[in-house]
């Protein structure tokens, strides 16, 4: 296993960031640089990464390219390109979005995200984004979303077989997949689905935790790995069957602290 987190930890230099990471005893890092910034400033990033053992686990981009407004759909997807040309330069295990949605909120709930329309522009999207760079070192990946397509590892199978490139593959957030009672309370045999059908393909997961809240109807809130009901070893067991090397990203946590507590109660789980 390859820990990490979402967080580039504080840090005022290449050197300082590289070296913090690996105090803390991570292996992954995701890339602090963007296609925009200076390429000796990325150049120094990766020097640094590499001396200190450091994989570089993902580039992200974040962005909508599905979005309603033309001109910046076409912004959003340049960007990407330009985000999949710096991970296969540096050599990035992946480089991840999310489909898009087909609303005001970049990444929002929206009925119009499973239209048959949304699935072909989705397609499409990811091609033109393929293509357009070509990797040999990298692939293109889509993190699954709660409220958008993929919602489930057939779904994601379906995605690669019509979008129909080596280059695309898959990044695994199963815990945005925790979408219904079944999934939660029998999270273990849905992990085990997940792996079976995407794991040769997947090249980054994410890691966090679920918990339902008991109220009506149904919610169920993102939380620290430790706070919810999810079986984190489990999920990390299942995708070191299928590379030794896989690296898992801690995210969506705010402080330096709140990750390296996290960091803790993983590492604490082997």
């Amino acid at each position: 296993m390859k820990l990490g987190t979402s967080s580039p930890l504080k840090h005022d230099s290449p050197a300082q960031w590289a070296k913090r990471h690996r105090e803390l005893g991570l292996e992954a890092i995701n890339f602090s640089p963007t296609c925009k910034d200076d390429d000796k400033l990325i150049d120094e990033y990766v020097k640094e990464a590499a001396a200190n053992g450091l994989t570089i686990a993902e580039v992200g981009i974040w962005r909508n390219t599905l979005d309603l407004d033309e001109d910046k759909r076409k912004e959003a997807i340049k960007y990407s390109i330009g985000q999949l040309e710096l991970a296969d330069r540096i050599g990035a295990r992946c480089c991840v979005n999310i489909l898009g949605s087909r609303g005001e909120r970049w990444d929002g709930a929206y009925k119009d995200n499973f239209s048959k329309e949304t699935w072909e522009l989705g397609v499409k999207t990811i091609r033109e984004i393929i293509d357009a760079v070509n990797p040999k070192n990298t692939y293109f990946t889509i993190e699954p979303m709660p409220w958008m397509v993929p919602t489930g590892p057939d779904e994601y199978l379906q995605l690669m077989e019509d979008v129909d490139r080596d280059r695309f593959a898959v990044h695994l957030d199963l815990f945005n997949w925790m979408t219904t009672p079944k999934r939660y309370f029998f999270n273990e045999e849905f992990i085990d689905e997940c792996f079976e059908k995407l794991g040769k393909y997947i090249k980054s997961c994410h890691i966090k935790d679920v918990k339902m809240q008991d109220d009506y109807t149904i919610f169920f809130k993102e939380t620290y790995p430790g706070n919810g009901e999810i079986n984190i070893k489990h999920v990390i067991e299942k995708g070191l069957e299928y590379d030794k090397d896989m690296t898992y990203i801690i995210e969506h946590l705010v402080t330096d602290e709140e990750y390296l507590r996290s960091v803790e109660y993983v590492k604490g789980l082997f």
